[in-house]
């Protein structure tokens, strides 16, 4: 049984904020810890949803080689995202960067670099050689979405440029 991998502890948080309880809420206390699921180790966060009392489970594989947190956020290594895929990224980095808070320096340092890691993760799923991101890198419902009205977004120029811009922005608030 193969579980989709968390890279890292920020990439596992984004997916719960993603993915909130069937009443809505995405406020869970998150509780984790490894555990034999048939024979493969996983990592087991759980929960239970603050709004609701649903208890709440992910279960996810763990990376073959530990990514090592160089600041924040730190959502993964050199591959390409196996959580969300890249319209997601996209998306969250649109959202993020479109509430950059203007009276709150560090949530403003915050929310940029947010945003700029976002697009890095977008940039992942640009094969070698490649200028774009492929097909097969859009497979949730708001990702293909994404990808269907915006393809443009997804050239790998224009994904640079946007990250160098947040990374431009961070650095002026820090």
């Amino acid at each position: 049984m193969a579980f989709a991998v968390a890279r890292t502890r920020d990439e596992a948080h984004l997916y719960f904020d993603l993915h909130p309880c069937e009443c809505g809420s995405a406020d869970t206390t998150w509780r984790n810890g490894l555990v034999d699921v048939e024979g493969e180790l996983v990592n087991r966060y759980f929960g239970e949803c603050e709004e609701c009392g649903t208890p709440r489970e992910f279960l996810f594989g763990l990376p073959e080689r530990p990514v090592l947190p160089d600041g924040f956020p730190t959502f993964g290594g050199a591959e390409p995202s196996e959580l969300l895929d890249a319209g997601e990224w996209l998306w969250v980095a649109d959202l993020t960067a479109g509430d950059v808070p203007v009276h709150d320096r560090a949530e403003a340092l915050r929310a940029l670099r947010i945003a700029a890691a976002a697009v890095e993760e977008v940039v992942k799923f640009v094969p070698a050689g490649a200028d774009a991101v492929p097909g097969d890198g859009f497979w949730s419902e708001r990702g293909q979405g994404m990808h269907a009205t915006e393809t443009g977004r997804f050239q790998l120029d224009r994904l640079l440029v946007v990250r160098d811009t947040y990374q431009r922005l961070a650095a002026d608030y820090a």
